[in-house]
């Protein structure tokens, strides 16, 4: 039975800003290596055969700091079809202010619709057009040789392949929230996945998604 288990990223220092960030590359905060490190004890009973991440350095570092926690040395891929979704103009830009300038509605539009595009960037159904297919040809045939393999990446690479794994709807996909460091662990049986959970782990700061500096202090970003 091949075994994949997907995650987010820990924090960044622009989530702890509160920016969109996009496919600028900026590095984790130490609470994200802290949380990584969490995240690598929490998977200690799973040996890798080999991982894949985005060519950005919040989650090649997130990689790093887990596999150093777990003491393995596996054969690691990284790609721009795993990157963070673009936000375009957005980039850099403080949530909370973007809201006080566009509303809450746009920017909640711009955030957490399949379809819709960020000035100059790209939507999730973009990203989907990237990620799903690399997916595809490079990572599911590990799955169904009955390999279990480690994907660390964004949550806007994420979704897309959570939403054709589980077979959710776009806006069940838009609307997804995933943790930062939070194993999704996913089982095939050839191609097909069988059983999937999120694996809790003690201890992680950073969480979710947010548009308030309130919530970012809260640990939600």
């Amino acid at each position: 039975m091949g075994t994949l288990i997907a995650i987010r990223h820990g924090q960044s220092q622009w989530n702890l800003e509160n920016r969109f960030t996009g496919w600028t590359d900026v590095p984790l905060t130490e609470r994200g290596k802290q949380d990584a490190a969490l995240c690598g004890n929490a998977l200690k009973g799973f040996i890798f055969d080999s991982a894949f991440t985005s060519v950005l350095e919040r989650a090649t570092g997130t990689l790093d700091v887990i596999l150093e926690t777990l003491g393995q040395n596996l054969p690691i891929t990284k790609d721009e079809a795993l990157n963070e979704r673009s936000y375009g103009d957005l980039q850099g830009l403080n949530k909370a202010e973007t809201v006080e300038k566009y509303g809450e509605e746009q920017v909640q539009l711009w955030r957490r619709s399949f379809h819709t595009r960020p000035p100059n960037g790209e939507s999730m159904e973009d990203c989907e057009k990237r990620t799903w297919p690399y997916f595809v040809e490079h990572i599911l045939p590990l799955l169904k040789e009955g390999k279990t393999v480690l994907v660390v990446a964004h949550g806007n690479s994420l979704r897309p392949i959570i939403k054709n794994l589980e077979g959710l709807t776009p806006e069940a996909t838009a609307a997804l929230e995933i943790g930062l460091c939070t194993p999704y662990i996913y089982k095939f049986k050839g191609e097909n996945m069988v059983e999937h959970e999120i694996l809790h782990v003690e201890g992680i700061v950073t969480k979710g998604a947010s548009t308030t500096d309130k919530s970012v202090k809260e640990g939600r970003v």
